[in-house]
């Protein structure tokens, strides 16, 4: 009964911190340091990986109808001014492998030095200062929403979320938020972009993490899947269930948040909580 409660727990705390700029990597960290869970032990990388499964999941049912109609109007767009280079899908694309080649070859270097709650206090720190900033100082946005992005728009935000796979605790949507907000757009367009990033962004992320962890290398445990235990699926089920769920409710509401109100509230979270957790650092309770 203690794990499927805890199932619950910790889906939940994905659900709620996956598309919310506010690092769900840290909250991970932080509860599984509090709760003492083994981040060597093969079951809870499995379990981690698949919770992280069933919040992308929420993205795609809940933007399903916008994918639809850009799928249709591809690639001159629902108003017809759009090119095959500044269509929403293909800014996507592109921001992604902005993203994605020099984030991978920076995790393989430096990556693995820096996933501690020291770095992630940090980061949750400086992105929370730096979030308040650009959301008091952007305040005439030009790019109202993702059918007028531009090309340098779209290179700019994936060059950004690079510090978010590199620094653990920046938060992918911080970076794409503050970043497009920076770059011109509306905080409804900014967000938008960055669930729709965050797609093909977090499917390849996780799918590397499981793929490190089936077929590992220098000596790294290994998952097994075929031996897990039908209890052991049960409690994986009911963190993948609740993190699909919860998710879709947060993004449902954060798109509806950012339309009447800023960020602000969310980087002030952001220091606090980072101020919390160097005070229990520093003192040796984590």
């Amino acid at each position: 009964m203690y794990e499927y409660l805890l199932s619950v727990f910790l889906g939940i705390v994905e659900g709620l911190t996956e598309f919310l700029p506010v690092s769900s990597t840290a909250h991970l960290r932080i509860c599984e340091a509090l709760l003492h869970i083994d981040l060597h032990d093969g079951f809870w990388k499995m379990y981690t990986i698949l919770i992280q499964l069933g919040a992308i999941l929420a993205l795609p049912v809940y933007f399903w109808g916008r994918i639809v109609r850009l799928v249709q109007t591809f690639p001159k767009g629902e108003r017809g001014n759009r090119t095959i280079f500044t269509n929403p899908l293909s800014l996507t694309l592109i921001a992604f492998v902005v993203t994605a080649v020099p984030a991978w070859a920076l995790t393989k270097v430096i990556g693995k030095n820096l996933e501690n709650l020291w770095v992630m206090a940090m980061a949750l720190l400086i992105g929370g200062i730096v979030m308040w900033i650009v959301d008091a100082v952007f305040t005439r946005p030009r790019t109202m929403n993702i059918d007028e992005m531009t090309l340098p728009q779209a290179v700019w935000i994936g060059a950004a979320q690079i510090l978010s796979a590199v620094f653990p605790g920046t938060s992918r949507s911080m970076s794409t938020i503050a970043a497009g907000q920076v770059a011109g757009m509306s905080r409804p367009a900014a967000l938008e972009f960055s669930f729709f990033l965050s797609m093909p962004t977090m499917v390849v992320a996780v799918g590397y993490d499981f793929l490190k962890s089936v077929i590992p290398h220098h000596h790294e445990a290994e998952i097994a899947p075929l031996t897990i235990t039908p209890h052991q699926w049960v409690v994986i089920a009911i963190g993948f269930v609740v993190s699909f769920l919860v998710a879709l409710a947060v993004v449902a509401w954060f798109m509806n948040w950012v339309r009447a109100r800023g960020f602000v509230p969310f980087a002030v979270y952001r220091i606090v909580l980072a101020l919390g957790l160097l005070t229990l650092l520093m003192r040796g309770m984590l």
